[in-house]
């Protein structure tokens, strides 16, 4: 397609897509994520960074007056999870990042105050599938797991990709499907399949020729998605044959197009610092394999005095995970429960899980009348059913009470049907309904006319089947309380309902 740039009205609004643009200036973009559309201005535009000074040549191809930007925004302006870890690695200091293993685990780390995270393929094969991690998980359940934690966090997320699950035509696939998932970066190694854990036993790598086909394989799935997604080149050759090996494998992941680079298991700080003069503009990443790795542990301002971007952390959520659902599990087996000090309070579970936040947006949808159920209030699993009007879009006080509502199935066989006494027979008796949970604790204690019957089963939906009409017939001549009901539910609970 040709364009004349002369003819161009400058008051006119052109906007040209990505083809177009590459059409209209015939630049060589041989590294697309370098295109940084958001600095072109007034008719120039950067060229791909220049690897040896990390800076971009901008070329100027005409002037136009400034409110004419044909192509300010044509590859899109928004705010992407890649172009915000990109802000990151170009932005001073060491930045920590703790690796994850789903939803809940990302969230925390979003609530914390980090700016990114990892995900840790070891953890999630420990918490997804209770396996270690030498080869068991693939790629779909990766990308399945690396889904559900991108949408949980507004934060970007970089993905452990492993070795790319095959050869160069299975990188290219992680990647595009990591892209899909929302991920702002992705790791990937050069170890041989299985794979194993950087700092195991075992480990094998492909050639250096392989590993660097990875990394061109990458960064053309990038390129042909249009994606930026930041593509970090780790290898495993310093442990599976020499610090020169993993040296000299870093430089041509540089040159291949690799955005961070990453030698795992490095044995000493000498060995770091070594690493860190290695193609010294491009951001490296360490690894702090927190209980006893072979890498030496590190402060943030150490490592980045040293010339590290990034910092990951792998095993602190899954190990003191391991750890407190241990000690839970010793507690509940000699008859306790956790301490209070060593779990959140339910209110602060239901905060971290968004409980609150999804209340106040569901008033926005509420019709005249909508039902809200009592367990919002409390941890209480048997509830009494609640109805709340319209009073709070009138304008009246969010204080006022709420009315419980029964609407039963009258019993009438005693003194319910019109007769003189209303009060006569079975409505003149009460059902107490009791639930007592397995760790003796009284979950509910609320007592119900006896006349009422179909309310009963919205308190306790462990009564739905029996068949409380003959319970009542057979004790309602009874003078006293009697037991009806006395038995464990599936949850282990027990539950009573007393004829009073």
């Amino acid at each position: 397609m040709n364009f004349n740039l002369q003819s161009m009205n400058p008051s006119s609004s052109f906007v040209a897509t990505r083809d177009q643009a590459l059409s209209v200036f015939n630049h060589p973009f041989s590294q697309s994520h370098s295109f940084l559309v958001s600095n072109f201005k007034n008719g120039s535009f950067p060229s791909p960074i220049n690897t040896h000074t990390r800076r971009p040549k901008t070329h100027t191809l005409f002037t136009t007056p400034k409110r004419f930007q044909p192509i300010t925004g044509c590859l899109g302006e928004r705010n992407t999870p890649a172009k915000a870890l990109r802000q990151i690695l170009e932005s001073p200091g060491a930045h920590q990042g703790p690796a994850c293993f789903d939803g809940l685990s990302a969230k925390l780390v979003e609530r914390a105050g980090f700016q990114y995270c990892f995900t840790s393929g070891f953890s999630i094969s420990a918490a997804r599938l209770g396996l270690p991690d030498t080869g068991f998980i693939s790629y779909g359940e990766m990308v399945d797991q690396g889904q559900q934690i991108t949408q949980a966090v507004s934060i970007p997320v970089i993905g452990d990709g492993d070795n790319g699950y095959g050869n160069a035509m299975n990188v290219k696939r992680t990647v595009k499907g990591y892209i899909i998932a929302g991920f702002a970066g992705i790791i990937l190694e050069d170890q041989v399949s299985p794979k194993a854990c950087g700092h195991t036993q075992g480990r094998k790598v492909v050639s250096r020729e392989e590993a660097v086909m990875r990394i061109k394989a990458a960064v053309d799935a990038r390129k042909e998605s249009g994606s930026d997604i930041v593509i970090v080149a780790r290898t495993d050759s310093r442990q599976a044959l020499s610090l020169e090996e993993s040296l000299g494998r870093s430089r041509a992941f540089a040159d291949a197009g690799a955005d961070v680079l990453f030698i795992d298991a490095l044995a000493s700080k000498e060995e770091m610092k070594a690493f860190c003069e290695v193609s010294p503009l491009v951001p490296k990443m360490a690894n702090m394999l927190e209980g006893g790795g072979k890498t030496p542990i590190l402060t943030p301002l150490e490592l980045e005095e040293i010339g590290y971007k990034l910092v990951a952390y792998p095993l602190s959520l899954i190990g003191v995970s391991i750890r407190a659902m241990q000690d839970s599990l010793t507690a509940l087996k000699g008859g306790r429960i956790p301490p209070p000090g060593s779990m959140p309070s339910f209110e602060e579970i239901k905060e971290i899980l968004g409980f609150n936040s999804y209340y106040e947006e569901e008033k926005r949808y509420a019709t005249s009348k909508y039902q809200l159920y009592a367990d919002r209030e409390g941890s209480n699993a048997y509830s009494i059913q609640r109805v709340r009007d319209d009073s709070e879009q009138r304008g009246q006080s969010p204080q006022d009470p709420v009315v419980e509502v029964i609407t039963p199935d009258v019993y009438t066989k005693y003194g319910a049907d019109g007769s003189r006494d209303p009060f006569s027979g079975i409505w003149s008796q009460t059902l107490r309904i009791k639930i007592t949970g397995r760790d003796g604790f009284e979950k509910l204690d609320v007592r119900v006319p006896a006349g009422f019957l179909e309310g009963i089963t919205n308190i306790v939906p462990a009564l739905g089947g029996v068949n409380l009409k003959a319970l009542l017939d057979d004790a309602a001549e009874e003078v006293g309380g009697k037991v009806l009901l006395d038995f464990n539910d599936t949850m282990g609970d027990r539950i009573q309902v007393f004829l009073e």
